[in-house]
């Protein structure tokens, strides 16, 4: 006799506690207690077919068909739910799309008003003040009931576009506003009107709409205002500069990497990336992926938190996180983007402890995560984005150009061992008396830097960070 599965915990239900010697020996049912005989053929119930208990025909027919009316009541169930949350669930849906909708639209015309002159600035800064308080009343997305999913990609891109789109109107505002503010300060120069061949009514006040003060004055602006940045070395010019002029509109809505296969290799061997070494840009890619998906952002908050993780703790991890970018870039190569959420998975994994042997895990902060781990998901779907439309290497060297930009000395870039041969210098002259005992042997401590650096652990890379051994 079949025994369907889904009966099986109803008759262990119906088992007595205590069977009796009757029942071991197949003599009576377990089930009902009547002899087993010519009429009553005995069904073993297990563990062997000729050890445990033994049912009859009549009794197990009788539960497993109790069994299938109480399964197919729990399925009538469960469809009941879905619908009644799938009815619940779809308007809400829509009204938070709605919601994403009208204030990304209501981001794209702030930004198109801030660029048309012929409205006032201060009208532009309300409108501003008024976009951002829309947008901080944006409510949290609905959760999805789980007869719908776990997650909602149409609901995720919607809230991706709606921040593009605030990025874009609080730059092309603070541009706006920043000019307003030089030109209103600017005195009067009527002499310059000849010059300029300006109508009779020229009040003597020339606005500026662009000033390009070159890639230095920066530094000495800040320097007068007490504050010292080490000026980098100079870069070739970006092409943007020295492209010929009287770009159409045509042009300027051609996608963002347009021509960026070509641009790129000239800044990234400035930085001593040889974009015709793979296995060299491939690290300088993994780099940067770490950097843009991970280390900058969100995760400031959660360092400066006082619960929240120690220099060396980021340090350990970005060099693991490094290694698994690297990895996902490499396998992408063959498999295309989707081996990337093999990076994503570790990176915003909220309950894994940090390389290094930290202690450490996301889930033990008390900032909130949500964002850090929205923003890991989202740069490295733009990447994905990248690579699944221009290709590969397109993706590489985005990522690689970031790296050279914000990360130029980590591990896994080529200025890497200069600043290990810094590190050790400054370490043979430091009392390390009180340094981790990791810290003790030099040439190991050279070694462990050059190769893998959270080999380490925590302890030490933070000894090194507070000294300021890694700038």
């Amino acid at each position: 006799m079949h025994i369907p599965s889904y009966a099986y915990g109803t008759i262990r239900a119906a088992l007595p506690s205590v069977p009796t010697s009757r029942h071991v020996g197949s003599v009576d049912c377990c089930l009902c207690d009547e002899p087993f005989g010519k009429d009553l053929a005995a069904i073993p119930l297990g563990p062997t077919p000729t050890s445990g208990l033994f049912g009859c025909r009549p009794c197990l027919t009788r539960l497993i068909a109790q069994a299938r009316r109480a399964r197919d009541a729990a399925l009538t169930q469960d469809a009941e739910r879905a619908r009644a949350e799938s009815a619940d669930w779809v308007p809400r849906r829509k009204a938070h799309l709605a919601r994403l909708d009208g204030v990304r639209e209501a981001a794209e015309a702030v930004a198109g008003l801030a660029r048309d002159k012929d409205v006032e600035a201060r009208q532009v800064a309300w409108l501003l003040i008024s976009l951002e308080s829309a947008y901080t009343w944006v409510p949290e997305a609905p959760e999805l009931p789980a007869s719908v999913g776990r997650e909602d990609p149409e609901l995720k891109d919607a809230s991706f576009r709606l921040d593009l789109s605030m990025i874009t109107a609080r730059e092309t505002v603070a541009e706006r506003l920043a000019y307003h503010l030089i030109n209103e300060a600017q005195p009067e120069e009527p002499e310059m009107c000849e010059e300029f061949e300006c109508p009779e009514d020229c009040t003597g006040r020339h606005d500026s709409s662009h000033i390009d003060c070159g890639p230095d004055a920066v530094y000495e602006d800040l320097a007068a205002h007490g504050v010292t940045v080490e000026q980098p070395e100079p870069g070739p010019l970006p092409a943007r500069l020295v492209a010929p002029p009287g770009k159409n509109e045509a042009e300027e809505k051609h996608p963002p990497f347009t021509g960026f296969e070509e641009q790129a290799p000239a800044v990234l061997e400035h930085f001593g990336v040889d974009t015709g070494d793979t296995d060299v840009l491939l690290s300088a890619a993994a780099v940067g992926l770490v950097v843009d998906a991970w280390r900058e952002g969100p995760l400031d908050v959660i360092h400066a938190a006082a619960d929240g993780p120690s220099d060396g703790d980021i340090f350990a991890q970005s060099v693991d996180l490094y290694r698994r970018a690297r990895a996902a870039l490499a396998a992408a190569r063959e498999d295309g983007p989707e081996a990337l959420p093999a990076f994503v998975a570790v990176a915003s994994d909220v309950d894994l402890p940090w390389a290094g042997g930290s202690s450490f895990a996301l889930r033990t902060v008390s900032e909130p995560v949500t964002e850090f781990v929205r923003q890991v998901d989202d740069r490295v779907w733009f990447t994905a984005k990248v690579m699944r439309e221009q290709g590969w290497r397109a993706a590489l060297l985005h990522r690689a150009v970031s790296a050279t930009v914000k990360a130029s000395t980590h591990f896994g870039m080529p200025r890497w061992p200069a600043t290990v041969a810094s590190v050790l210098e400054h370490l043979t002259e430091l009392d390390r008396s009180s340094a981790p005992e990791a810290l003790a042997d030099l040439a190991a401590v050279e070694a462990a830097l050059l190769e893998a650096p959270d080999r380490l652990g925590a302890d030490a890379l933070d000894w090194i960070s507070r000294h300021a051994l890694l700038g």
